[in-house]
């Protein structure tokens, strides 16, 4: 069995996935390990299908068209049922692996046998950067200094629902670049997903639709070993996200719904409230940020005065109109010096 699948999910960004591909060729690590790569093309209308065909001269590449758009997540879905691999990583097609990444990754599943779920840190990069270099953009040329997604520097194996802390990741595995899963399992808990929810195709109506593979992780790997690897082994852009807009909604609403989840599937509670109150640091904020753009913001997914009054139980619902403008002070300050 080949051991790692890389999985990669795409839609009408040629470019980005030209340098995708091109930063895992250039890791040239294609005759040491055994990994294959797969690409859901989600009816793409642009040069996806040429892009895939060039690399495939170097790079074993499955590559599946979809007759359709299906949408965000069952395509999410489809590029994860392609693999064939005993471990799968699920990463954006704007996402770049860092040189050695797969030999590092390989290390990771070798030493650690009893673990099902790998965490593995990612950079911030802004997309403006590789904007100033050839296309594709080649890693050998990635900043010396980044800011890693996870601060946490513990490296080591721990329970996967330990995972789920604020200290740990901030998103509480809604990034789905950041990890590396055993497929059997993924396999048999993708039946926890609403069909009804996963065939809207109005983007993210549904938590289900929103972060499928956080529903499918809580349900699981609940009670799996998991590892935390504070050395990034990708990078993540930002700026190339059609629904930002929608990340107030994301924050504020979805990521809490994502700890309801690991709660349903063993989170302590103090941990949950814990983790709750943290992911509420910036609701006023949010929620102002929703209600003046109701019509992208995903406001119409919610019910206003039921969200206040799950939430106004918590410290940070308050609290958050003070970091805002504490937050927005500081930048002041900071572009002023």
């Amino acid at each position: 069995m080949t051991k790692l699948s890389i999985c990669i999910p795409t839609y009408n960004r040629a470019g980005h996935l030209r340098n995708c591909l091109n930063s895992i060729a250039l890791s040239n690590l294609q005759s040491i390990f055994d990994y294959e790569i797969c690409v859901s093309d989600n009816n793409s209308t642009d040069d996806t299908e040429a892009v895939v065909r060039a690399a495939q001269q170097g790079l074993q590449i499955k590559y599946h068209r979809n007759s359709s758009n299906l949408g965000i997540p069952r395509n999410f879905l489809n590029v994860v049922g392609m693999a064939t691999g005993e471990f799968a990583w699920l990463i954006g097609d704007d996402d770049l692996l860092i040189p050695n990444a797969i030999s590092d990754l390989y290390r990771l599943i070798d030493e650690h046998p009893a673990v099902d779920f790998f965490y593995v840190n990612s950079y911030h990069l802004h997309t403006e950067y590789l904007q100033g270099y050839p296309a594709p953009f080649d890693t050998a040329n990635l900043p010396a200094k980044m800011q890693p997604f996870s601060e946490w520097k513990s490296a080591g194996e721990l329970r996967f629902i330990d995972l789920i802390d604020p200290k740990v990741s901030f998103d509480f595995l809604g990034g789905m670049f950041l990890s590396v899963f055993r497929k059997s399992l993924w396999d048999s808990n993708v039946g926890v997903l609403s069909p009804k929810a996963l065939s809207d195709s109005r983007t993210f109506s549904h938590f289900d639709n929103t972060f499928p593979h956080v529903k499918i992780f809580a349900n699981a790997f609940a009670g799996s070993r998991a590892y935390f690897n504070d050395k990034p082994l990708n990078v993540c852009l930002t700026g190339a996200r059609e629904w930002s807009p929608m990340y107030p909604f994301i924050h504020s609403v979805r990521l809490v719904e994502a700890l309801d989840e690991y709660r349903r599937n063993g989170l302590p509670y103090w941990r949950y409230v814990y983790c709750k109150n943290f992911a509420l640091n910036n609701f006023m904020s949010d929620f102002a940020n929703m209600f003046l753009a109701k019509d992208v913001s995903g406001y119409r997914f919610i019910k206003p005065a039921r969200l206040l009054a799950a939430y106004c139980l918590y410290p940070n619902f308050y609290l958050s109109f003070i970091y805002f403008f504490f937050r927005r002070a500081r930048r002041l300050f900071q572009s002023a010096s």
